[in-house]
């Protein structure tokens, strides 16, 4: 079990986390999942009544991704897309695609003072991150990312950024390794 990252404790979280109005008492942020890439914490909040709310906080590496802004802007280009085809569809778009909370004065993210972008979404409750996968859970994946590719076929991919030089460039990497 992760510990409960104090935001009095770490200044950076206070300064990300007073970024944001949470509708609920926030209690903490505790280190989540076990990702090598972004810093990411579960945000818990306590309504007066019922169940906590929670959230996923991301800190993005800019070691992998040099243009964080370049990145978030891909990202709300994406979700936003796909919520509109998702309503269209009758689906449920805060199942269905990831979307985000914004900050306390309109932004999609916020940067801290140190330059770190970080962005809030929901927590999708009940649902799993598998570590490992099986021939059964490759295959879902497979479905799942043929849905995401057929969603994204009419985007206008003329106003994606690059966020990794030669990331989808095959000779490059191979010449690389």
């Amino acid at each position: 079990m992760s510990q409960i990252a104090i935001p009095e404790k770490d200044p950076i979280l206070a300064e990300v986390l007073a970024a944001y109005d949470f509708p609920a008492t926030l209690l903490g942020a505790v280190r989540y999942g076990q990702g090598h890439i972004n810093d990411t914490f579960c945000v818990i909040c306590q309504p007066q009544e019922g169940d906590c709310i929670r959230y996923i906080l991301q800190g993005l590496s800019t070691t992998a991704f040099p243009d964080p802004h370049a990145l978030m802007e891909n990202f709300v280009g994406i979700t936003s897309h796909l919520r509109e085809k998702i309503l269209a569809e009758g689906g449920d778009p805060l199942r269905q695609t990831l979307s985000l909370v914004k900050t306390g004065d309109g932004r999609n993210y916020c940067t801290d003072s140190s330059g770190k972008v970080w962005r809030l979404t929901p927590f999708i409750e009940n649902t799993d991150c598998f570590q490992s996968a099986t021939p059964e859970l490759f295959e879902a994946s497979a479905r799942a990312f043929g849905r995401f590719q057929y969603m994204l076929q009419d985007y206008p991919a003329e106003t994606l950024h690059e966020p990794i030089a030669n990331f989808h460039n095959t000779e490059d990497r191979l010449a690389k390794l």
